[in-house]
């Protein structure tokens, strides 16, 4: 069997695994974060969960699909060592890229909700402020 179809064989069967641990790892632990993004809407979270790992698996899935060619042949076992860390070291730092622009949004979306929470009082005031015009925060008497 020819060494360039064997790296080929060896880089599919460690991408795919890869990508596919990365993927449950993600989607395992990033339910509670997206439970907390989500305001505890389990079913929102658990639903969003699942979209983001199929979307995760159908880009990584692409992108080791169109990165598995090879301009030169693979004639001995050092050619194919590099072929595979060099094919291999892109799709981690694709999967890792990804990873972190996922994180990024959806703390991005976590914090807007976090901001709206704190902006709204807990209670409306109830009349114990006074009217205005006396104190170290009344408005400036103009003319004085």
């Amino acid at each position: 069997m020819d060494l360039t179809v064997i790296a080929y064989v060896v880089y599919l069967l460690i991408s795919v695994a890869l990508t596919v641990w990365v993927a449950r790892t993600l989607s395992r632990n990033g339910r509670i974060f997206l439970a907390d993004v989500l305001h505890g809407n389990e079913k929102l979270a658990e639903a969003v969960n699942h979209l983001l790992v199929v979307g995760f698996y159908l880009v990584n899935f692409g992108f080791v699909a169109l990165y598995l060619s090879q301009d030169e042949a693979v004639r001995d076992a050092r050619q194919l060592f590099e072929a595979l860390s060099v094919k291999l070291g892109v799709v981690l730092l694709v999967l890792g890229a990804m990873h972190l622009a996922n994180v990024y949004v959806l703390n991005k979306i976590r914090r807007r909700g976090t901001m709206e929470r704190e902006q709204v009082p807990p209670v409306p005031p109830q009349g114990w402020t006074g009217q205005g015009g006396n104190g170290p925060w009344a408005a400036p008497v103009r003319g004085a």
